[in-house]
């Protein structure tokens, strides 16, 4: 290729968490190196938690294996997933998931892209903050018109229903996307709010759009708990509301690259178009393997083991960032995440990037918080910027990384302020 030809590409930049990665691997990071702490990833600990069931291991492969699958995904995996929900959300209703109103996709940024892609020319409403890989997402379409929502940090980001209600009118919102448990801020809708922006989905005709890969990380609720828009539909073909899960988080199977997509069958007809120039569908032999991990009885045991294992981590490491300086108004209600402002730490720390270099030199790995403002198209100029005071942290990996990078972290705010004194 000449060089000329490069000028029909365009530059595209690197999500939060890869531009994190990349940055580090240039300091001599490795993933699972040992003299690194990775409180920047954006996935759990994977290995063995006390009280879960054993994990997967082994994937055989048959001869049908070498096969295309079909882009709507295996007709025994669709239909665990359609009776999961059924099973965890939909007990005594008389609308019920099948098969039908399943596709599978292969990873969450896949199934995102599926969705996306099928969505007609209306104004999409979405959250700042949200998932950063949210913004490139939202711009490579071009059909929608993508919509930022600003949740006021004054009111702990929460979803006001006055106020959604009158956005999604006075904007003609014919889609929103989000996440739920939310990512980064950990807030979570659920039980009558979540039934009352069900009920807006319905009456505005507003396509939810809802990304619910931390639907079992949910805190300061009774155990087993978990969050899913599913339980406020009212019929699986009609309402306007889809739920996008999969392996990555919440089953703790990152590497596995597995989603899935539930909602109503046009919807399906959509997403399986969509899938054939996209991905062409998920890999057979990690399909077959996956249905076993939807038994609703293991899925029930599993979010109970998880829940109190990282909770533990949780508590930690809000209590000692607290400590820091680090501001933690609220702790996070969902997700592995810490959402905190570092206005308050001595110069020049009170920066995420300055606050990101120093804690990749004292190899700790986190996220600047400008990368969870989502803008796509760059349409909002650098005046309008937020979040340069805050970070992510996560307490996704193992116990003992998270408390190696909150002890550096420590050491590095400590030094900073007596350099100051």
């Amino acid at each position: 290729m000449s060089t000329e030809s490069l000028s029909s590409f365009r530059k595209v930049p690197r999500t939060g968490v890869i531009f994190v990665d990349t940055e580090a691997r240039t300091r001599g990071y490795s993933r699972g190196h040992p003299d690194w702490a990775n409180l920047g990833q954006g996935q759990p600990e994977t290995g063995d938690l006390p009280g879960t069931s054993p994990r997967l291991d082994t994937i055989p492969l048959n001869l049908p294996d070498m096969e295309y699958a079909s882009v709507e995904g295996l007709a025994e995996l669709r239909d665990a997933v359609a009776q999961l929900y059924n099973t965890r959300y939909r007990r005594g209703m008389k609308s019920q998931y099948s098969a039908e109103n399943v596709v599978i996709a292969g990873g969450g940024r896949t199934a995102l892209t599926r969705a996306l892609a099928s969505v007609g020319a209306v104004n999409l409403g979405h959250f700042i903050p949200d998932y950063t890989a949210y913004e490139e997402l939202l711009e490579v379409f071009g059909l929608f018109k993508p919509i930022p929502l600003q949740l006021d940090p004054g009111q702990q980001y929460d979803l006001e229903l006055g106020w959604m209600e009158r956005t999604i009118r006075g904007m003609g919102l014919g889609a929103l996307l989000m996440s739920n448990p939310h990512n980064p801020t950990g807030k979570v809708i659920r039980g009558g709010q979540l039934h009352a922006l069900a009920g807006l989905a319905r009456k505005y005709d507003c396509a939810l759009l809802m990304d619910e890969f931390y639907a079992h990380y949910v805190w300061d609720v009774p155990p087993g708990t978990t969050v899913s828009a599913a339980e406020w539909v009212e019929d699986v073909n009609r309402d306007p509301i889809v739920v996008l899960d999969g392996l990555t988080k919440n089953w703790r199977y990152p590497g596995l690259r597995l989603s899935w997509m539930l909602g109503p069958r046009a919807a399906v007809d959509a997403w399986g178009s969509a899938g054939s120039f996209i991905d062409g569908g998920a890999v057979r032999p990690v399909q077959r393997a996956a249905v076993k991990l939807l038994d609703p009885e293991t899925v029930a045991r599993d979010t109970l083991a998880l829940q109190k294992h990282f909770s533990e981590k949780r508590t930690e490491m809000v209590s000692r960032l607290r400590g820091m300086g680090v501001r933690v108004p609220q702790p996070p209600q969902g997700t592995f995440y810490v959402w905190g402002s570092v206005e308050g730490l001595p110069d020049p720390l009170n920066d995420c990037f300055h606050f990101f270099r120093a804690a990749l030199d004292r190899k700790v790995l986190c996220v600047p918080g400008v990368f969870f403002d989502v803008n796509p198209g760059k349409r909002r100029t650098a005046h309008h910027g937020l979040y340069s005071r805050h970070i992510r942290f996560s307490f996704g990996p193992p116990m003992d990384q998270v408390r190696l990078g909150l002890e550096r972290l420590e050491r590095m705010i400590g030094d900073a302020a007596r350099a100051g004194a």
